[in-house]
Parts: C-alpha cells; structure tokens; sequence
C-alpha cells in the first residue's frame, strides 16, 4: 500500500476530488496548509499598505491506496492540479506498513 500526498492550490480541489473519484478512490482526508517553495510567498497591499505573506495557503490532499493505482492516481493529479504556474504544489508517495479499519478490525487492503 501506498500513501500519495499532494500539496495543491486551493481552487483545484474539487478537479482533484473529481479526478480521483474518476478512479475509483473510495476516500481521502483534505486539510488547508499553508507554506511556502520557491515562490517565497508575495506581496499583498490591504487599506494602502504593503505587507509581505510568507506562508502561502494551500491544501493537502492525502489518498491511501493499493501500489497498482499510484500511476494512475499520480497521472490524476498531474492533470487536474496542474495550472503551470508556478506554485502549482508538489505530490510525495510513501509507503505504508499496515492499515486497520477501527470498527471492524479488517486490516490490509480490505481496511481500505
């Protein structure tokens, strides 16, 4: 099993939950985040003064599933998440041990 997290920009969220319900993907868990790459976050002005925002917000889209469907989960995010400006967020696939569904006790794929 395998734990895909993608860090997106906020307005592409439901073009990732689309995509990814496209696949099939039962679940995921979406959190708002804020941080900062490259970009080094921007200026805004708010009531004449100019203030530097060094923390980006962004969301976390966190998705566990079978190692057979990360191509085509990573291929999903690729193309809905992508705007290809910079700042369009970054995917990070880990490995997970063990899954358990706490109300029944299944584990493994089926937990899933």
């Amino acid at each position: 099993m395998k734990r895909v997290e993608a860090i997106i920009k906020p307005h592409k969220l439901e073009a990732v939950k689309e995509a990814l319900e496209a696949l099939g993907i039962s679940g995921m868990t979406v959190t708002e985040v804020k941080g900062y790459g490259r970009q080094k976050g921007h200026l805004e002005i708010y009531r004449g003064a100019e203030y530097e925002v060094d923390f980006v917000p962004k969301v976390k889209v966190e998705v566990v599933s079978d190692a057979s469907l990360v191509p085509a989960i990573l291929e999903a995010l690729m193309m809905s998440a992508r705007t290809g400006k910079i700042g369009d967020g970054k995917v990070f696939v880990t490995s997970v041990e063990t899954t358990i569904r706490i109300r029944t006790g299944e584990s493994g794929k089926e937990a899933l």
